[in-house]
C-alpha cells in the first residue's frame, strides 16, 4: 500500500493489481496505522486502487482451512474476546475515514466487492468510472459485512434496498449506484483522475475549520431530533462567530463582553 502526502491532499493506494487489490488483515493494519499517523495539515484523503479494479475484497486466501497467520482459520481459534479485538483492530482502518477534520474519497474503477465496496462506502464520497461494479459478497461466503459497511449503506439507499443488495449478493453497476445515491458522480475511465482533482480542488476552497463543524453536524443529525440539531447548529455556530468577530472575547473563551 503506498500513502503519498501533496499539500493538503493524502492519496492511500491500494498496490496489488496483479491480486485486484485483495485485501488481507495486514492491509486492515496499514489503513489504521496510516488513520493514526496522518499529518494534521492534510485534508482530503483520496483512497485508489492499482490497476483495472478498486478492489476485488477479501483475499481468498483467508479462506483456507489451514490456521495459518492471516487466515479467518487462525482467528476462529481465538477465543472470544481475542476473536472481537481482532475484528475491531479491522475496523480501525474504516472508522478514521469518517473524521469531521477530513474529507475522504473513494475513487472508483472495475471491481469493488466486500470489503473494497465496504472500503468505498466508508469514505465520504465516491467518484466511479462507468465501469465501476459494486458487489457486497459475504453473505454469499457465509459471512456478514463488518468492515463498517452496513451503517452507510442502509443510510444512503435504505433498509429495504440494502437488505436485497447484502442478501443476493448481486452487482450494482456504476449507473444504478449513481441513481441510489452510492455515487457523486460517474466520469468516463479515462476522466476519472481528472474528477477527482476537480472535487478535491474544490472541497479545498472552503474553511477548514468551518468545513470541519459542519461534516461534524451533518454526521450527527440521523441521531437528533430536530431540536438537537437545531441546539448543536448553534453550538457550533457560536464557536465559529467568536473565532471570526470575538475579538478578544474569543481568545478568553469565556463569552463575557467587555468592560
Amino acid at each position: 500500500m503506498r500513502f503519498e502526502v501533496g499539500g493538503e491532499i493524502a492519496t492511500i493506494t491500494m498496490d496489488r493489481p496483479e491480486k485486484r487489490n485483495a485485501q488481507t488483515f495486514a492491509t486492515w493494519s496499514a489503513l489504521a496505522r496510516i488513520g493514526r499517523n496522518l499529518p494534521g495539515h492534510v485534508r482530503v484523503v483520496v483512497i485508489r486502487g492499482e490497476g483495472p479494479s478498486f478492489s476485488a475484497g477479501i483475499d481468498l486466501r483467508m479462506f483456507t482451512t489451514a490456521p495459518g497467520q492471516g487466515s479467518f482459520a487462525s482467528v476462529a481459534a481465538l477465543d472470544t474476546d481475542a476473536l472481537l479485538e481482532r475484528v475491531t483492530e479491522a475496523q480501525q482502518g474504516f472508522l478514521w475515514l469518517r473524521r469531521p477534520d477530513i474529507v475522504s474519497i473513494a475513487v472508483v474503477q472495475g471491481h469493488a466487492i466486500g470489503a473494497g465496496f465496504q472500503l468505498a462506502l466508508s469514505c465520504d464520497l465516491r467518484i466511479l468510472a462507468d465501469d465501476a461494479k459494486f458487489c457486497m459478497k459475504e453473505p454469499a461466503l457465509g459471512l456478514v459485512p463488518d468492515l463498517t459497511g452496513t451503517k452507510p449503506l442502509v443510510e444512503l439507499v435504505g433498509v429495504a434496498k440494502a437488505v436485497e443488495i447484502c442478501l443476493t449478493a448481486r452487482t450494482v453497476e456504476a449507473e444504478e449506484a449513481l441513481r441510489l445515491g452510492l455515487a457523486e458522480r460517474v466520469v468516463p475511465r479515462e476522466r476519472l483522475d481528472e474528477a477527482v482533482g476537480e472535487l478535491a480542488a474544490a472541497l479545498l476552497t472552503t474553511d477548514r475549520d468551518a468545513a470541519a463543524a459542519t461534516k461534524r453536524l451533518l454526521l450527527g443529525a440521523a441521531a437528533r431530533t430536530l431540536e438537537e440539531q437545531s441546539a448543536a447548529e448553534r453550538a457550533e455556530q457560536a464557536v465559529r462567530l467568536r473565532t471570526l468577530f470575538g475579538g478578544e472575547r474569543a481568545a478568553r473563551g469565556d463569552g463575557s463582553a467587555e468592560s
